[in-house]
């Protein structure tokens, strides 16, 4: 069967164009990874390309890992040598090979977010900083946004000159870089700079990589920021490259990514070729067609008309709660409905705009014995048991080429002295740091040279160098998972967790070892350090996790998934779209809010649900209204439910009684129909009585929304000029709207 058997024309047009620059403009569903792959294996299997000399670009693990296996797939053994990996992992496999150019050692450190807020935890005390005024992810951000844009500490130091706030977080940002320099370590940053610097600065180093690829394919290419757009076009110099991407799927400017990068593509390559593919094979037909509606409303985009042949007489199911704690309770209800008539958990996914915006959700799943997983929690590799079990693995690792410059030694000791606990307080460390500093040596190495501490704090860190050091001699004799889990039987570490009934923690300590057991069966000559390189490198939120479970979302860590069943919450103007990102960016920053609606609309393939709900809301400060983004979907696509959406001031609206909904849940899959009809249920609100949710007027405040009744005294919220005022519910001055 021939590679081109399972493509459409446009797709087919898209592997076969290899004889110039060619952009693929992808829209959302429409097999982008497929063409990438068949593209790739096309050139192989036609004999216009080495399998070495072609490379393939894109920016997550999972995405890599899924190219490989299919591109393994199509060619067998001859995919082994095709170049698939992220951009960092790229960058991270050039610099081993020509880093000591620019007086680094080939096996550099790699640092995390950890290791970076330990830097900083250094710098503060030692500049006298309050982490209050300055937190460490804000401080990180500064020095991250100021590297990429290629702002050295000093000219951050002279731009800063008069101005005490900026002046500190400079003097942090100095700090910082001397102790990465201090330890020949590179951080994330660091690995896209140091590369574009090789790239650009040395010819050599230049066509040495740009002859090692005649073609070049980066996915997701409306993600990329200047830096990395940068070193694409210095790798680029002597092949063909090929970007796959959509504009109205740029979502990530808040770091970095430039639609404009995308939309200039043909300046930046005359002669090069434009393939639309717009053929969707993920979502329904009502889904697609709101969503084309939608973005059509952008005006910084390519034109394209996405269809599809799974027709679906499904329309958008749209749901406007009377008040917050309605909407939770609502989504929940339909959730256990859906669950009940057959649909699994896994298969439905709950998205929001922002983090916050899940406590309502988390509080009515819980109510309702609903099973979810807040995706993007607490990463696996950021857990402490796997963080210290690094560590200690990090221990054993083969020594840098400075070794006196082996200060990133100093992290790991810090978090492993004392864990299991050696009776190591934090006068013993300093000892410790005080020594290693006045013979500058690493911690480690402090510890081999000398003794400190108390005659039992003395004996425990003689046995704690004395078992690192016998592991080393060990480590080319012992697998690494067995090495490190008789380090840890051996440190105490199960001992510990097992005392204190970490049932969980050792789970995760297990998975870690079933981990490197893989590692190891699929890279037979990979070693302890290839493995932490890779660990380095890994980004848990592309982990697939198992489990029956609701998956609870932000939009953002949403992209490039895709469920049977999507509901998008609490889609209320200045919610989403947000009214801080709209004030502070304008049109273009209206425009990104729209496309973020965008791709949370079509991560649906059979169906769509979207809510909001009204009443006054606390984070806007005013009443809340049904975002622009529902009004600019086509009513025919839509189905409405629940009490009638609010866009302005409206009378005589409908609620729905949420509680007794999730209170009248069905038992059995023949009561499911009576289920989906009780979710309409209209309770009609008595003219003569104000309710919460009524909308009134006041001779002297003017427009407002009842929040409270407590026997005749209602709470209204006014106009942020007046407030919530408490007013009789009889006043002559208070009427319905």
């Amino acid at each position: 069967m021939s590679l081109l058997d399972n493509l459409n024309e446009n797709q087919k047009e898209a592997v076969l164009c290899t004889d110039r620059h060619l952009r693929i403009i992808a829209g959302a569903g429409s097999g982008k990874t497929r063409v990438i792959t068949t593209r790739i294996a096309y050139l192989i299997q036609e004999g216009l390309a080495y399998p070495n000399r072609v490379l393939a670009i894109t920016f997550t693990n999972k995405a890599a890992n899924e190219m490989k296996e299919r591109v393994q797939q199509m060619l067998g053994p001859m995919s082994t040598t095709v170049q698939i990996s992220t951009i960092h992992s790229f960058c991270v496999r050039l610099l081993r090979e020509d880093i000591h150019e620019l007086g680094y050692p080939r096996n550099f450190t790699i640092l995390d977010s950890d290791d970076q807020k330990s830097i900083l935890k250094k710098a503060y005390k030692e500049l006298q900083i309050d982490v209050k005024a300055y937190s460490y992810g804000a401080m990180i951000g500064y020095i991250s946004n100021n590297k990429t844009a290629l702002i050295t500490a000093e000219m951050a130091k002279k731009s800063a000159s008069g101005w005490s706030y900026e002046e500190t977080r400079a003097n942090v940002y100095a700090y910082y870089e001397a102790a990465l320099k201090d330890m020949m370590a590179l951080d994330f940053d660091d690995l896209l700079i140091f590369t574009y610097h090789l790239l650009s600065g040395n010819e050599a180093i230049r066509e040495k990589w740009q002859r090692r690829f005649s073609f070049l394919h980066v996915d997701e290419f409306q993600d990329v920021d200047a830096l990395q757009y940068h070193i694409v076009k210095l790798l680029s110099g002597k092949g063909l490259l090929c970007v796959v991407g959509d504009p109205d799927q740029t979502i990530y400017t808040w770091r970095g990514a430039q639609v404009d990068i995308i939309m200039n593509f043909e300046k930046d390559f005359p002669g090069c070729k434009t393939v639309v593919l717009n053929e969707n094979y993920r979502s329904a037909a009502a889904i697609l067609a709101g969503a084309n509606a939608l973005i059509k409303n952008n005006r910084n985009r390519i034109d394209k008309d996405l269809f599809t042949r799974n027709q679906s007489d499904a329309k958008i199911v749209h749901f406007s709660a009377m008040d917050e704690a309605n909407e939770p309770v609502w989504v929940a209800a339909r959730i256990k409905a859906m669950h009940t008539s057959g649909i699994a958990y896994r298969d439905m996914a709950v998205l929001y705009r922002s983090n916050f915006l899940s406590r309502g959700l988390e509080k009515a799943f819980l109510e309702a014995n609903i099973p979810y997983r807040i995706y993007g929690g607490i990463r696996f590799y950021d857990r402490a048991e796997i963080k210290d079990a690094l560590s200690y693995l990090r221990l054993l690792a083969a020594k840098n080429e400075i070794d006196e410059k082996e200060m990133w030694k100093n992290l790991v000791i810090q978090r492993v002295i004392n864990t299991p606990k050696r009776g190591v307080g934090a006068k013993t460390l300093e000892q410790i740091e005080a020594y290693a500093s006045l013979n500058q040596i690493n911690l480690y190495e402090a510890l081999k040279q000398e003794t400190f501490g108390t005659a039992k704090v003395k004996r425990a860190l003689c046995e704690f160098v004395d078992i690192i050091e016998r592991y080393r001699e060990l480590v080319k004799e012992y697998s690494i998972m067995t090495l490190l889990q008789k380090l840890l039987e051996e440190v105490g570490y199960f001992d510990m967790l097992q005392e204190s009934k970490e049932i969980e923690r050792l789970e995760n300590i297990k998975e870690l070892l079933h981990d490197i057991d893989q590692f190891e069966q699929n890279n037979h000559e990979g070693g302890l350090d290839e493995y932490l390189q890779m660990i380095s490198l890994y980004s848990d939120a592309n982990q697939q996790e198992r489990g029956e479970f609701v998956q609870l979302m932000t939009i953002h860590a949403a992209k490039g998934l895709e469920f049977d069943n999507v509901f998008v919450y609490n889609v209320c103007e200045g919610i989403f779209p947000n009214e801080r990102s709209i004030a502070e960016g304008g049109q273009p920053a209206l425009e990104e809010e729209r496309r973020l609606a965008y791709v949370a609309f079509t991560r649906a393939k059979k169906q769509l649900f979207i809510s909001d709900s009204q009443g006054y809301s606390y984070v806007l400060d005013k009443i809340k209204t049904t975002s622009r983004f529902v009004r600019e979907l086509p009513e025919e696509y839509i189905e409405e439910v629940g009490a009638k959406p609010r866009n302005a001031f409206s009378s005589d609206t409908d609620t729905f009684n949420g509680r007794d909904f999730l209170s009248q849940l069905p038992i059995n899959d023949n009561e499911q129909d009576r289920v989906y009809k009780e979710d309409t249920v209209k309770v009609k609100k008595k003219k003569d009585k104000l309710c919460k949710g009524d909308l009134v007027i006041h001779s002297v405040f003017g427009e407002g929304i009842v929040i409270a009744i407590t026997d005749d005294l209602a709470s209204i919220a006014f106009d942020k000029r007046y407030g919530i005022r408490k007013i009789m519910a009889s006043h002559p001055s208070l009427s319905k709207k």
